[in-house]
C-alpha cells in the first residue's frame, strides 16, 4: 500500500495515523518528523510565509520517509496545480464550505477529461521523464481532503462529503468553535453536536476522517472522536513552549541558588 492510499483508506480495525503540523517553512521540520516517526507531517502554506520553493524543498524532506499533506492557501486552479506539480501525497484544503467548491476543487485537480488541470514539467512528472506513467495514475497519486471549520461547513457536511473525488475530511476545530461562537470551548454542548454530524457524515460517505490536536487533553478529546487521523501537534508550538520551560526552570535554579 502507497503511503497516500493510508490517508485515503478507512478500517474498522486500524488505529489512526498520527501526525505533526510543520508551520516552520523548512526542511528540516519535515525531516524531524519523519525521524521520530510520525505517519504523516501537514505542510502548512496557508497560515505561514511558505513560498512554493520551499514547499518542494519540504517535500523533498519527506520522500519515501513520510506521508506528506500539504494545506493549501486557498482553492484557487493555479494553487492547486501548481503544489500539485510539486508531489505531495495529497493536499487539504481550508475553508470549504459547499458542494459546488469541493467539486470545483476535484476538477480543478483532475486532468482532462474529467478535470481541467494542465500538465507541467514538474516533480510529479519526473520532470517530464515519467509523464505517462503519472498520467495514468491519475487520482491514485495523490488524496484530496476539504477542512471544514465553520457552521455553514457543518450543514452542508453531507452534501460534500458524498461529492465524488473527495477522499477525505479535516475538521478544523479551533474556526469552527470560533464561528459557532464557543471560541476553545470542546465541551460546548452544540460543539460537540457539529462533530458528531460531521463525521457522522464523513462515514456515511466512506471518505476518511482527521483533526488537529496541539495538546493533552486535545488529543485525548480528538481520539475519543474516533477519527482516522490526528495532526498532534504544531512544530511552532513545540519549540515556543520548550523555549519557555527552558527559560522558566534555568531562572528558577538561578534564584535557588542564591
Amino acid at each position: 500500500m502507497s503511503d497516500s492510499e493510508r490517508l485515503n483508506t478507512v478500517t474498522a480495525d486500524s488505529d489512526p495515523l498520527i501526525g505533526s503540523w510543520a508551520s516552520i517553512p523548512h526542511p528540516l521540520t519535515v525531516e524531524m518528523a519523519a525521524s521520530a516517526g510520525y505517519d504523516f507531517v501537514v505542510i502548512d502554506a496557508e497560515h505561514t510565509p511558505m513560498s512554493f520553493e520551499t514547499m518542494g524543498d519540504m517535500l523533498r524532506g519527506g520522500d519515501g520517509e513520510i506521508e506528506t499533506l500539504v494545506r493549501v492557501p486557498d482553492d484557487d486552479p493555479t494553487t492547486l496545480k501548481r503544489t500539485l506539480d510539486l508531489a505531495p501525497d495529497g493536499i487539504l484544503v481550508p475553508m470549504v464550505e459547499t458542494p459546488a467548491q469541493a467539486e470545483r476543487i476535484v476538477e480543478s485537480s483532475r486532468y482532462p477529461p474529467e478535470g481541467a488541470r494542465g500538465i507541467g514539467p514538474g516533480r510529479s512528472t519526473g520532470y517530464t521523464m515519467s509523464l505517462g506513467e503519472h498520467l495514468e495514475a491519475g487520482d491514485d497519486s495523490f488524496v484530496r481532503h476539504v477542512q471544514l471549520e465553520s457552521q455553514r461547513a457543518v450543514e452542508n457536511a453531507a452534501d460534500i462529503a458524498a461529492v465524488e473525488g473527495i477522499d477525505g475530511i479535516f475538521i478544523g476545530p479551533l474556526d469552527l468553535s470560533l464561528s459557532m461562537g464557543c471560541f476553545g470551548q470542546w465541551e460546548h454542548e452544540e460543539f460537540l453536536d457539529a462533530i458528531d454530524s460531521v463525521l457522522s457524515a464523513a462515514r456515511a460517505a466512506g471518505v476518511t476522517t482527521g483533526t488537529l490536536a496541539t495538546n493533552d487533553t486535545e488529543r485525548e478529546q480528538r481520539l475519543d472522536w474516533d477519527v482516522d487521523y490526528v495532526a498532534s501537534g504544531v512544530d511552532l508550538m513545540h519549540l515556543a513552549s520548550g523555549t519557555t520551560e527552558a527559560l522558566e526552570h534555568s531562572r528558577e535554579l538561578i534564584e535557588k541558588n542564591r
